[in-house]
């Protein structure tokens, strides 16, 4: 169950960085709310998941996860380049991600 809270957690935490990209310095009044409910969903979602969860793991989790979907979003949404610099540094995330759930965070 902790990992399923988890990957709510990074729904809500990718969900909130989006919008807040769209509420334009939080000048615009639905997204800023969707940022705010989405980052206040996202850690509430993350402390249940430390329940059952080690914190490094799930932090890790939570932030290369979370780090890589945005990176994503942000190329497809909004355009953003993709350079090698941005690609071996969301490779490295997610390889730190690996290396932390094959033992490193136990």
């Amino acid at each position: 169950m902790g990992y399923v809270m988890l990957a709510g957690a990074i729904t809500a935490e990718v969900a909130a960085t989006t919008a807040m990209k769209y509420s334009d310095g939080f000048s615009r009044l639905g997204p800023s709310l969707v940022t705010l409910v989405g980052y206040v969903l996202s850690f509430f979602l993350l402390a249940q998941t430390l329940k059952s969860v080690a914190i490094g793991t799930a932090y890790a989790i939570w932030a290369g996860i979370g780090t890589a979907a945005v990176a994503a979003l942000g190329l497809v949404l909004f355009g953003e380049g993709l350079s090698t610099a941005k690609v071996a540094g969301i490779v490295l995330i997610i390889g730190g991600v690996v290396v932390l759930n094959l033992g490193g965070a136990h």
